[in-house]
């Protein structure tokens, strides 16, 4: 069985905690959001991302971004999330959000590591029951310093530590020409939001329906 999953992040890799976020400091969460849908619904949650565009007049030449919307716009972005997974639960969600205060100095050091990590925690076990998979991340992101790929970190560990056949094929994209991308980004925006600014209405309409973990938080 062939699976596509779109990945896309909320929050930064900075460590600057002495000063509030957007305000010169970075911020105090990371969230990494996953869309997992089959191949033969692929057009489905793209269909939600035109739709959100249509009935709340957003310019269609512009990705509407997460930080762009107002509060009534995200929880319609949530109810058309929630209610796509109830009709089709083979459409799945997930996300993990690490709390960066708690990170360990020497993990600082390289915020690409942690990043793979995480998304090898949130991910893998799914990854590992399908025969092949599409990855779709977002392009900002895929190397550590020690030369390896995103891709070869995840592909290596499917094969050598879970010990799956599972095979990856990597072609990043970013939200802006990739509406399942974009709604991988709003999911994102969901969970974020969610920790980092409180604001809970989206996060308690679809929460239920998100994969959740959170790494370093005490």
């Amino acid at each position: 069985m062939e699976i596509n999953i779109y990945l896309d992040e909320s929050g930064d890799l900075g460590w600057k905690f002495t000063a509030p976020y957007r305000k010169g400091g970075s911020s105090r969460h990371l969230t990494i959001a996953c869309l997992i849908v089959p191949k033969e619904k692929k057009h489905l949650p793209k269909r939600v991302i035109q739709k959100l565009y249509k009935k709340h007049g957003w310019n269609p030449k512009v990705e509407k971004k997460w930080s762009e919307m107002n509060i009534a716009e995200r929880i319609d972005f949530a109810e058309k999330a929630k209610l796509l997974n109830i009709s089709h639960p083979s459409i799945k969600y997930f996300s993990i959000t690490v709390k960066k205060e708690n990170v360990q100095d020497h993990i600082r050091l390289d915020g690409n590591k942690l990043y793979n990590y995480m998304i090898g925690l949130s991910l893998l076990e799914e990854m590992s029951i399908y025969e092949k998979v599409i990855f779709v991340p977002d392009p900002r992101s895929v190397k550590v310093e020690s030369g390896n790929s995103m891709h070869d970190y995840l592909q290596t560990k499917l094969w050598f530590d879970i010990e799956s056949s599972t095979i990856m094929e990597t072609t990043p994209q970013d939200s802006a020409s990739n509406k399942s991308v974009q709604f991988a980004d709003m999911l994102s925006g969901v969970v974020q939001g969610h920790y980092e600014d409180g604001n809970t209405e989206p996060w308690h309409v679809l929460a239920l329906a998100i994969n959740s973990k959170k790494l370093y938080f005490k």
